[in-house]
This record gives C-alpha cells, sequence and structure tokens, in this order.
C-alpha cells in the first residue's frame, strides 16, 4: 500500500486487522486463526507483542509490515504492489524490499511491482515493462534494461536515478 497507515482501521489492533481477513477467507478456528497471526507477523519481522497494538503505534515501516502480513494471511501466489515503499523513508525502504525478496524465495511468490523510482526497482524485477502514458515503451530483463535501455523515455528514467 502507498500508505499503509491508511489500510489500517484507527480503531482495530493490529491482530484485529488480520483476523478479520482470516475470518472471510478462511475456515480456521479462532485458536487457529491467533496462531496464525502470530505466524504471519513473524514472517514480517514483528513479534507476537504487535497484535494488541493499534496503527497509531507503530512506525511506517511497522505498519506497512502489517499490511504485508495481512496480503500474505491469504497465501496468494502472486502480490501486486504498488508503490508500496513510496512512503517511507530510504533506510525504512530498503528493509522493507529486503523482506519482500526474502518472502519471495521462502513462498515462492511473484509480484508486479509498480513504481516511478527505478532505484526501486532494481532489487526487486527480474523483468521490466517501462510506459510512458499509458502505454508500453520498453519490455526487458532488468539487468539488460539498466545496462542498454533502448528507448529515449528509459534512458531518461535511468539518468534521473543514476
Amino acid at each position: 500500500f502507498q500508505d499503509p497507515y491508511a489500510a489500517l482501521h484507527p480503531l482495530k489492533t493490529i491482530a484485529a486487522a488480520i483476523e478479520e481477513v482470516l475470518m472471510v477467507h478462511t475456515s480456521l478456528s479462532s485458536l487457529e486463526r491467533s496462531k496464525r497471526i502470530t505466524t504471519l507477523l513473524t514472517q514480517v519481522g514483528l513479534s507476537a507483542e504487535f497484535c494488541e497494538r493499534y496503527p497509531h503505534q507503530l512506525s511506517g515501516g511497522q505498519r506497512q509490515r502489517v499490511v504485508i502480513a495481512r496480503a500474505l494471511a491469504v497465501e496468494p501466489k502472486v502480490l501486486l504492489c504498488d508503490e508500496s515503499v513510496a512512503a517511507l523513508d530510504i533506510s525504512v525502504q530498503a528493509q522493507v524490499l529486503n523482506l519482500l525478496n526474502h518472502l519471495k524465495t521462502e513462498l515462492k511468490l511473484s509480484y508486479l511491482f509498480v513504481s516511478h523510482d527505478l532505484n526501486v526497482v532494481k532489487p526487486m524485477a527480474d523483468r521490466i515493462i517501462v510506459m510512458h502514458q499509458g502505454c508500453i515503451v520498453e519490455e526487458n530483463e532488468a539487468d539488460t534494461l539498466y545496462n542498454n535501455p533502448q528507448t529515449e523515455f528509459s534512458k531518461a528514467l535511468l539518468a534521473a536515478v543514476l
């Protein structure tokens, strides 16, 4: 989520926010849901003590980890990450990107990662599609695109971050 705070209900605890997803999409018992919530929080680098906290009591990076845990609750194969670290400072961005890459391997996930920041895309992407005004202008393997962009628009995007 671009703004993880907006994705969480301010009056619900973190456990309640995750449990809501589990109640709708699974047939787990209350005890099983509780265990799953703890497992999900652990997977994203948060301890069980976060269960009773509210969104305003968490940092931006911690809130982003919670919304990742909520997304993982339904055991997806693909996650859409739309500007998912844009609201975070650089050091927290790196932590969340490292987490996403770890989860990709651990859970055999795929991501459709949307970003205007090619520095964010580089560590995440195997393939990159560059769009301009809603049209695809270039598609290539990530390393190839970074080392040898084919379009002027791709060259300009890369020049802006290098």
